[in-house]
């Protein structure tokens, strides 16, 4: 990987080019896991910007990607494909140690990057309009159309990942791309790019720059240069950008925060209920948007319930992401205080903490994982996300308090439900307000399922076929004969 790493020093991939970013500047990346400093990498600003703006505007403008044959197309995804699990193994190593996650998770992302090429490339000859019967005296038909330039700003949660997950769609309609990375851990992102260079992808048609979100992501964004804007994060900052995307009348796609909520009743398989508290709120610390940080459970099953997850907390193995234990690190210092923050707030508005509660004296940015009781449905720790490990158990009586207090949030990204009855399953699963509901399983579905949200959670759709259509627009041509 030296193209992109010379000198202890992460270049930018501008445009088909390494670069060292504007001014020399350059940011520290940590392993979370211990605190010590990684290496450094390039920060891009209005220089590398300019020029990523400016390239992808010539390619899309020359038909680079958009008049290129389908199959051709499908073709150079699966080239990019092939060069992403080349770097599994490197990638996952940078991942592991700038993320905190585990090395598992790590590879995993880079694989999963790869079946999202994979899997658009295989779309590429499909995206079809249709034809409309106006009359014998017309020909009526509509065709898709990419949109141009899509900006993408990444989260630094699985930076690689969704970052392959919306770029993956936009290339295959034809689009020129532009990513902002995380500048919490840039480092296996910009690997990335050189799965793109050695793929053979022409110049121009993707970009990736390292930079502070509050100067380049804001940049980005604000730009008259972009067609289209996709961002996953948090909702005051999709806030914030959708006000920028609204000046210049910008399309844009949001994937943002989650407070999501699993309902336990009282059939419900218990080892299905305590394999996804496991994976729903502790996987990845935690640090996921679709995260299981509520548990409603009817309270014939409360008190087994609550014992199980507190005993599932108290023997998670806990460690560097190296040794591939059950939690991990948290990102930041200053994300740790925040969930450290809102745990205090919660006990001072009544919540009982069970275990966890505090960060733990082991080096780098450790929560203990928490779980939470005597919650109330309006205190502030079960309406806001924590973004850590940190789950709420609720007791509900009825099926329609348990959809009433599950829905009494301002988010609606995913939510869940246990039970063996498939008709009470099927009524409550129609009931949440979820752009995704999981039954008898936390992040059931795969990359062919359509994930967004509702409400604050955002809007549009990733994944799947139909989120290849969030990357093109419509024209309808009507001619008269």
């Amino acid at each position: 990987m030296k193209n992109f790493i010379r000198d202890n020093l992460v270049r930018n991939f501008v445009a088909g080019q390494w670069q060292k970013g504007d001014n020399n500047e350059s940011i520290a990346i940590e392993d979370p896991a211990t605190g010590e400093i990684i290496t450094y990498c390039a920060l891009a600003s209005d220089k590398s910007l300019s020029q990523a703006l400016l390239e992808a505007r010539k390619s899309f403008e020359a038909g680079v990607l958009k008049d290129m044959k389908p199959v051709d197309r499908a073709k150079l995804m699966a080239k990019i494909a092939i060069e992403i699990r080349k770097l599994v193994d490197e990638g996952g190593d940078l991942l592991c140690r700038e993320s905190g996650k585990t090395l598992n998770d790590a590879k995993a992302e880079f694989i999963e990057a790869a079946d999202y090429f994979d899997y658009y490339g295989g779309l590429t000859d499909k995206i079809e309009g249709k034809s409309i019967p106006l009359g014998p005296d017309y020909i009526d038909y509509t065709v898709y159309e990419p949109y141009g330039i899509s900006a993408h700003i990444v989260p630094w949660n699985f930076p690689v990942s969704l970052a392959a997950r919306s770029l993956a769609p936009a290339l295959a309609a034809g689009n020129s791309v532009i990513i902002k990375s995380p500048e919490l851990d840039p480092l296996a992102l910009a690997s990335l790019g050189l799965a793109i260079e050695r793929a053979g992808v022409p110049k121009g048609v993707v970009s990736i720059l390292n930079g502070v979100g509050s100067d380049l992501g804001a940049k980005l964004v604000a730009s008259k240069d972009i067609d289209q804007i996709v961002f996953t994060g948090s909702v005051a900052t999709g806030q914030a950008i959708l006000k920028s995307a609204a000046n210049e009348v910008v399309p844009s796609l949001m994937e943002l925060g989650g407070k999501s909520a699993g309902i336990v009743y009282e059939d419900a398989d218990i080892e299905e209920v305590i394999d996804s508290v496991k994976w729903g709120i502790f996987f990845n610390a935690g640090q996921v948007c679709s995260a299981m940080s509520r548990l409603l459970v009817c309270k014939e099953r409360y008190d087994e319930v609550l014992e199980r997850c507190a005993k599932l907390a108290e023997n998670l193995s806990i460690g560097h992401g190296l040794t591939n234990p059950d939690l991990t690190p948290i990102i930041s210092s200053q994300q740790l205080e925040e969930i450290e923050r809102k745990i205090t707030q919660a006990k001072n508005e009544g919540a009982t903490v069970v275990t966890g509660g505090t960060r733990m004296n082991r080096g780098g940015h450790f929560m203990a994982p928490t779980i939470l009781t005597n919650v109330a449905i309006d205190s502030r720790i079960a309406q806001e996300e924590v973004f850590g490990p940190v789950l709420c158990l609720i007791p509900f009586e009825s099926s329609e308090e348990a959809i009433r207090i599950a829905n009494d949030t301002e988010f609606g990204l995913v939510a869940g439900v246990f039970t063996k009855n498939l008709s009470l399953a099927h009524k409550t699963a129609g009931a949440l307000k979820a752009g995704q509901v999981f039954v008898n399983e936390w992040y059931a579905g795969g990359m062919a399922t359509p994930f967004g949200g509702v409400g604050k959670s955002g809007f549009g759709r990733e994944k799947g076929v139909e989120a290849l259509y969030n990357y093109v627009r419509t024209k309808n041509i009507a001619i008269k004969l």
